[in-house]
């Protein structure tokens, strides 16, 4: 009878994990949805941006606008990592870390000295964790990113880069193909680069003069950059959570009815043994 018990009190302790796990699974869904809308809003307005920028390719620019300056060469570089802050989403957190490693041996191995900035507790933690110089990291970003988070990560490295302390800036983060497909991609977001298929501003009258238009569109173009990946973690993050709770609710599913087939075979023997001491006792008396 113990071990119908014991196999009673797992049934019971999986019942209550799957009650957690689905309910996680609902609130990533829900999350899901708003973070997609986000998303989605913010294209069009990051794609404007883009596709104007590249377009400005007045000559001379550079010596008013640092941010759009060509390095010779890369001596030293920053990468930007975004991840969450939590877990129970897969492989979602570790895809990224890996991309960010792959991408900081590569510096590395070119001779390039790089720095690393994150943006998110689990990259953080993993860094720390194993030894890795972090130069600047924040948990403060949550499931609904704002523009002004957005500022608040690229605005240090823009004047890093424009004063000529780095040479380029890449942004690794997630791609959001569906709520199933999040990889990992990376980015370079300093040194803008120009369109060679675009046309050029000689080609139109522009006012005010392009050095004053590049001037206004630089900052909100990297701050739409840089939102436009916050965003799209954030519904990848919720994509992943969605699909590892499901999967961990149908395997506790699965997992009670094992337990429930082991628990009736238990408490069949169980009853088979007492009919079988009850036989036995009553052939006894006669």
């Amino acid at each position: 009878m113990a071990q119908a018990r014991d196999v009673l009190r797992r049934i019971k302790s999986v019942r209550n994990t799957r009650k957690i796990t689905r309910t996680m699974e609902l609130v990533a869904t829900s999350k899901l949805k708003r973070a997609m809308d986000r998303m989605l809003a913010a294209r069009p307005y990051g794609e404007a941006l883009d596709e104007l920028l590249r377009s400005l390719r007045a000559p001379g620019l550079e010596q008013d606008h640092p941010l759009l300056r060509q390095p010779a060469g890369t001596k030293r570089a920053a990468v930007l990592l975004l991840t969450a802050n939590r877990g129970f989403c897969g492989a979602f957190n570790a895809n990224l870390i890996r991309e960010a490693r792959t991408k900081l041996d590569e510096l590395e191995a070119a001779g390039v000295e790089t720095e690393l900035h994150i943006a998110g507790k689990k990259a953080i933690t993993f860094f720390r964790f194993r030894g890795r110089a972090i130069a600047s990291g924040t948990t403060a970003i949550g499931d609904e990113p704002r523009p002004e988070d957005a500022e608040g990560l690229i605005e240090p490295l823009s004047e890093a880069f424009a004063v000529g302390d780095l040479d380029a800036v890449y942004m690794v983060s997630s791609t959001f193909r569906s709520a199933m497909s999040t990889p990992p991609r990376t980015r370079r977001i300093l040194p803008v680069e120009a369109d060679e298929g675009a046309r050029s501003i000689d080609a139109f009258i522009v006012s005010p003069p392009p050095e004053k238009l590049v001037g206004w569109i630089l900052p909100r173009y990297l701050r739409s950059v840089v939102y436009g990946a916050l965003v799209e973690n954030a519904a990848g993050e919720q994509g992943a959570r969605r699909a590892a709770m499901k999967s961990a609710t149908d395997n506790a599913g699965d997992m009670i009815e094992t337990l429930t087939r082991s628990y009736n075979r238990a408490r069949q023997a169980q009853i088979t043994q007492e009919i079988a001491e009850i036989v036995g006792g009553a052939a006894a008396l006669e």
